[in-house]
Parts: structure tokens; C-alpha cells; sequence
């Protein structure tokens, strides 16, 4: 109904296609409604209109009816016959050809009623399945069937003897045959319309990360360009040229699949490896890969809590969904203290006996408040009460501690810096402590993945008996290196971490000034308070739309209802310039759109940690301005415009010595992107000659094609 060359003839008789891009025109035209799917997302919007809304509804109607007027009712016998459909006795509508078609109309003419008048849905629907009934059955046997049983059935009710029914005529169906099976698709869409009408449907935007460009992405067009403020590649090394070179050349050995599961074909060198730096990253015997740390969080909590006997999980009220949902599958019992408060998980241990298997589930960094938990003190507890410790590190790692293993590394950061590279652990650190710390591989080592570390002993369990990691196929290697790759630039090079932290304060310093409200913490994350679902995404789009500026608005069950906001991620890579653009832009969006400012937060109460009276408006940030080398001048400069990013040559180096067995020495200047011309096949082939007697033409063709094509 609304394919794009039919919708440009008239652009200039309509507003809304007059004022509308091309590529937006597109993208609505091929995107099937979240909510109606048998429309395209156009269509659904043209049910408002007043010139297309009363023609799509006779449109729609004339489709129901096209359906039943396709063949006389002696051509019915034919179609059921060229479809290979014999009525049965008993023969019901879904049997046929026909009238599955005719009910697919009907859906459609559903959805297009439904968008059009929401508030009358279950009228909507009744009355499109009653046109289907009504059309469809004006000439098609099973249709007929079913009204003769329905007409059967009822006839029973008040006679107390049923004539017989003759052999040719089908056989009444029992009741259960007759009656309509249950309406899958209305359910999801009911399910659907909840999550519209609470505000907290989740909108997914086409963003396309540019590689030579970070932080800029493209949407749906590579022609529209944005910049992205709620990555979670938290120091760009999704494109930093050690890995992408790793990559390359990794995938140019090993290809592209793992092959299988861990147990089967998928345990390669490079996961092994990849498992060894982490152990040693974060000092301790042993580490395990998960496809994704959700995986990991989920799998290991399951399989520890079903294991130990009767264990009790102590959880912080603000868990990640992947640690909640772990402790639900373990089945063991699962008490909640709240959010960073010792005395009440205190409360709850001492309410156990010692001896009790307990577990203490916590993050480092909550990514959505930027709050950082007491560490060092609930360790204290466990040891007290005589409970083990997991610790989620996934928006730390990379980020915190003089070689980015994480919070629990930097409240030691002189220890741990002056230890250097060592893999052994330090007794009495904070890290130590920790019985089990899982991390990811998908935010600021820029890949993808999860991993936990801890005991020998305690891994193996994990890796015997846990079904998430047993049953999955094995991440790619091209993966595994470059995460590893990821892995060591950053432990070698504490300046991407540095500043990150140093445009963190600039931006949250900035918005402040604008009395824009941001939720204090001391920690990267820059959560800024809208306070109601409907607005955060009003400012999201606007900011989008307007801006060129792309931040994803953040609602239940994401955060409470009331505390929905906009969470910002500032990276080493963002620029003077784009920084000064973001906040201005914010700051417009807040005035447009009326939202609460700080001082409107303070004069209702507060609300999120924001305008309380009893807490202060800015937090001090776990990294000091030593740490930061603000001291001494050793930070790096902020980006400007058109400036590229460091890449330090140490780093490099010593990422590149990880691969010399498995993939060869590599020296001289960083070959980020892969070859595609003639220097590919002398990679290949030893020379320019030398393996090209045994290529066949395919061999040959690819690479010169793509070359010509780039």
C-alpha cells in the first residue's frame, strides 16, 4: 500500500510525505508495525489521517471480500482439488486454503482498525472477524461444514434424539473441535499495547558505529550522521588498530566460527589464552569465557546456588537482571538488603547461622545511578558471617585501577601499580578478598563476551556443571583475540582511562553550571533526572532529530517509574568541541520541553538522589587528581575537532608479542585494515607468483573484485 516510488508522487498534495525525507519515507515503509505487524509502521500512522484513515478502512474491508468473490461456488470443488484438500467428515475452516487466506486479510484488516481506533480494539476485532466469517463463507464448503455442526450441536441441546447423518454429510464435531483455538497473536499484541501504555515499550534506533569515525555513528542512511553518547565501548576500542590488526590477521588463520561448543571443537588456543590475561588480570588462579556476561552471571549463580546445599543469596536491591534472574534459577532462597546499605545486610546475615552456605551478590559500579558499593566493607561482613563474595565488574573493568582490573583494584591503586604485570596475588588487597569477580568483554574492551575469575577449583565446578557455558558454541577466535588484544593495550596503558574520567568531569561540571540535574555519583557514569517516561523519550528523539546527537532515554523497569532519565557516556574520544555541543544541546531540550531542573527537584523534595535535602548535590569521584596525573601534567589533552586519538606504541607492542606463536611477529606500522588488492595475495601466496598455479578463478576474482568496488 505505501511503496516508496507511489508515496514521492505526492509529496506535494501531503504535509506530512512533503516534509518528510526520503530515507526517513523508507525506513517507515519496510518497517513492520511493533504493534500491528501485518502493517508497515506508514501505514499505521496513516490510520490518524483524515483523508487515508476512511480509505484504508474500505480498503480494507474490499480485501476480506476480494477473498470470498475469487471463485463462484462451483469452482470451489477445483481449488480444494488443484490444492490436494479433500473435505473430510468433521472438515474444519483452517483446512482450507481459501479461508486461511481470507483470515489473513482479516488480520490485516484487524491491525488497520486497531491503530485506527485503539480505544474500540476488541470492537475493532470482533467486527473484521465477523467480515471474514460473512465473506469467506459465501461459497466455501468448510465454512459451511462448520455452520451445519454448529447448527447440529445446538439442535442437540434441545432434542433428545438426533436424526442420522448421512455418510456423505460430515459427522458432527464434539464440542471441542468446534470451539476456536486460543488467539496467540491477539495476546502478544495485548502484551504489547501494556508496555505502550505504561510508556515502557523499548524503541530500538538503527545506529551504526563508524570505525574511522568514533564516535559518530550513521542511522538507517549511511548518509545521516550522529553522534553517539550512550555506547558502551566506554574507551573506543572497538576500532583501536591493535585490535582491529589482531583481528584481521586472526581471522585470515582461523577463519570465522569457533567450530563448536568448548567440550566439542570450540577450545582453542586463543580462548585459552584469552583466559589466562584475564586470571591474570585480576590476580587469581583461573578464568572462565562466557558468550556474554549475562550468560556468565546467570549460569554461574544458578549452577553455585543449586550446588551448594542450602545456600542463601544476599543480593543488593539494585542487581543487574542477569545476576537477579541467576539466583532465581539456582532455587536457592534469595534475601534482598537495600542498595549499599551495610547495616541492613548485616541485619539479614546475622540472622543465619554461620555455618550456613552463604553467597554475597554485589556490583561495582550500577550503571544506571553511578553509585559504587562498599567493597571493602562487605567483605568485611562475609568474612564476619562467614559468607563467599560475588562481585559484578562489568562497568569497571578497563576503567578502574592502574591497569584496569576494576574498582576492587583501584581502592589499592599504589599496590597494585607498584606490582606491575604480576599475576600473583597481593594478600590483604581488596581484590584478594574478592572470592569471584565476573566481568565483560563488550563495554570498555570494546568486543564481546563475559568471563568470571576465581579459584581453580571453584572455576572447574563452574566449567563441569554449568549449562550456559557446557551447551553454547564457542566464541569466533577473531573475537577471542581481539578482546585478548583489548585486554593487554589496556593494561599496559592507563591514559585512554585517565581521559575518560577527566571529559567526565568536564561534562558533569558543565551541566551542573546549567542547573540540568545529574545524579551524583563518583564514578563515569552521567545519569541526568528527566523524571517521567513520556518526556525522556520526547528529549531523546528531540536531541536525535534536532541535534544529530544520540542518547538512548533510560525507563522501566530499567529504573524505577519516576526515575527515568538519560544516561550519558563520555569517552577519551569525544572532543572540546562535541562536548560543548552536547551540553548546550541538553540544555535547550530542557527548556523546550519544560523539564525539572535541579533547583525545580529541590523545591519538590527531591527525587533518585537528586535535590534531597540530606545529600549533596556532587559526590567526590573515586579517582584522585594524582591518579588522574593532573599533579604531575601527565594527562593526556582533550581531543579537539579533527585531532586523531593516541595510540601508544609500548601498548602496541607488547599486545602484538601475545600473538608471536600463533600468529607470527608483526612489526613496523599498524596494519588496521585488511588488504583487499594484489599485496592480499602476496600475503597469501609467499609472492606475487608463487600460489597462483593452484588458484582457481574464484580464488582469484574475489580479491581484485573488492578492491575494484572499495
Amino acid at each position: 500500500m505505501d511503496k516508496l516510488s507511489s508515496l514521492t508522487r505526492f509529496k506535494a498534495s501531503c504535509p506530512f510525505l512533503g516534509s518528510t525525507k526520503n530515507s526517513t519515507l523508507r525506513t517507515l515503509c519496510t518497517s513492520s508495525s511493533p504493534r500491528f505487524p501485518t502493517i508497515s509502521v506508514l501505514t499505521e500512522r496513516a490510520t490518524s489521517c483524515p483523508v487515508m484513515g476512511p480509505a484504508l478502512n474500505v480498503r480494507s474491508k474490499e480485501l476480506v471480500a476480494g477473498y470470498a468473490s475469487v471463485a463462484a461456488n462451483t469452482d470451489f470443488e477445483k481449488i480444494h482439488k488443484d490444492k490436494g484438500v479433500f473435505p473430510p467428515p468433521g472438515a474444519t475452516v483452517e483446512m482450507c486454503p481459501h479461508a486461511s487466506a481470507a483470515r489473513a486479510a482479516a488480520r490485516m484488516a484487524e491491525d488497520l482498525a486497531s491503530a485506527a481506533k485503539l480505544k474500540s480494539k476488541a470492537a475493532a476485532a470482533k467486527q473484521a472477524q465477523d467480515d471474514t466469517a460473512a465473506a469467506a463463507a459465501a461459497g466455501c464448503p468448510f465454512h459451511q461444514n462448520k455452520k451445519a455442526a454448529a447448527e447440529v450441536t445446538a439442535s442437540a441441546k434441545t432434542a433428545p434424539i438426533m436424526s442420522a447423518v448421512p455418510i456423505s454429510e460430515p459427522v458432527a464435531p464434539t464440542p471441542a473441535t468446534t470451539s476456536e483455538k486460543f488467539n496467540y497473536e491477539a495476546f502478544y499484541v495485548n502484551e504489547l499495547e501494556k508496555k505502550h501504555k505504561d510508556k515502557s515499550y523499548r524503541y530500538f534506533n538503527n545506529i551504526n558505529r563508524l570505525a574511522a569515525k568514533f564516535p559518530v555513528a550513521h542511522t538507517a542512511s549511511p548518509k545521516d550522521e550522529v553522534e553517539v553518547w550512550c555506547a558502551n565501548d566506554y574507551l573506543g576500542m572497538g576500532n583501536n588498530p591493535v585490535v582491529l590488526e589482531t583481528m584481521h590477521r586472526t581471522l585470515d588463520k582461523y577463519g570465522h566460527g569457533a567450530g563448536g561448543t568448548r567440550n566439542i571443537a570450540g577450545n582453542g588456543a586463543m580462548h585459552l589464552g584469552l583466559e589466562k590475561e584475564l586470571a591474570a588480570l585480576h590476580r587469581k588462579p583461573a578464568a572462565l569465557v562466557f558468550s556474554s556476561c549475562y550468560v556468565a552471571n546467570d549460569a554461574t549463580l544458578a549452577t553455585l546456588g543449586s550446588k551448594l546445599p542450602g545456600c542463601i543469596y544476599f543480593s543488593d536491591r539494585m542487581n543487574h537482571a542477569s545476576m537477579i534472574q541467576g539466583m532465581r534459577h539456582s532455587g536457592a532462597k534469595r534475601v534482598i538488603f537495600e542498595h549499599n546499605d551495610l547495616e541492613d545486610l548485616e541485619n539479614k546475615l546475622k540472622m543465619y547461622p554461620k555455618e550456613t552456605p552463604k553467597v554475597i551478590a554485589f556490583e561495582s559500579v550500577y550503571s544506571m545511578c553511578g553509585s559504587i558499593g562498599p567493597i571493602k566493607e562487605i567483605c568485611d561482613l562475609a568474612d564476619k558471617y562467614g559468607a563467599i563474595t560475588f562481585l559484578d565488574e562489568v562497568h569497571a573493568v578497563g576503567l578502574y585501577g592502574p591497569r584496569g582490573a576494576g574498582v576492587a583494584e583501584h581502592l589499592d591503586y599504589d599496590v597494585h601499580k607498584a606490582a606491575g604485570q604480576s599475576p600473583d596475588p597481593i594478600p590483604g588487597t581488596v581484590m584478594d578478598r574478592i572470592d569471584i569477580i565476573t566481568g565483560t568483554l563488550g563495554k570498555a574492551y570494546g568486543a564481546v563476551g563475559g568471563y568470571i575469575a576465581g579459584s581453580d577449583d571453584f572455576v572447574d565446578m563452574i566449567r563441569s556443571y554449568a549449562p550456559g557455558f557446557i551447551f553454547t558454541t564457542s566464541l569466533p577466535p577473531a573475537t577471542i583475540a581481539g578482546a585478548r588484544a583489548s585486554v593487554v593495550y589496556q593494561k599496559e596503558y592507563n591514559g585512554d582511562r585517565q581521559l575518560k574520567q577527566v571529559n567526565v568531569l568536564e561534562v558533569k561540571r558543565r551541566f551542573v553550571d546549567l542547573d540540568i540535574p545529574v545524579v551524583p555519583g563518583p564514578s563515569h557514569i552521567v545519569p541526568v533526572l528527566i523524571g517521567d517516561a513520556a518526556l525522556a523519550k520526547a528529549a531523546s528523539d528531540k536531541l536525535l532529530s534536532e541535534h544529530n546527537i544520540y542518547v538512548q532515554a533510560i525507563n522501566y523497569p530499567t529504573v524505577a517509574v519516576g526515575d527515568e532519565r538519560l544516561r550519558f557516556t563520555v569517552t577519551p574520544r569525544h572532543t572540546q568541541e562535541q562536548m560543548i555541543n552536547l551540553v548546550s544541546a541538553v540544555n535547550q531540550v530542557f527548556t523546550e520541553l519544560n523539564i525539572n531542573r535541579l533547583s525545580d527537584w529541590k523545591r519538590l523534595g527531591g527525587r533518585a538522589s537528586v535535590g534531597l535535602a540530606d545529600k549533596p548535590d556532587e559526590v567526590e569521584p573515586i579517582w584522585t587528581e594524582e591518579q588522574l596525573g593532573l599533579l604531575d601534567g601527565t594527562t593526556p589533552d582533550t581531543l579537539v575537532n579533527g585531532e586523531k586519538s593516541r595510540v601508544d606504541e609500548r601498548a602496541v607492542m607488547i599486545a602484538r608479542g601475545r600473538f608471536n606463536t600463533l600468529l607470527g611477529p608483526m612489526r613496523g606500522k599498524l596494519q588496521p585494515h585488511r588488504p583487499v588488492d594484489g599485496a592480499w595475495l602476496k600475503m597469501r601466496t609467499g609472492g606475487a607468483d608463487a600460489g597462483m598455479t593452484g588458484m582457481t578463478n574464484e580464488d582469484t576474482v574475489g580479491p581484485r573484485a573488492v578492491a575494484a568496488t572499495a
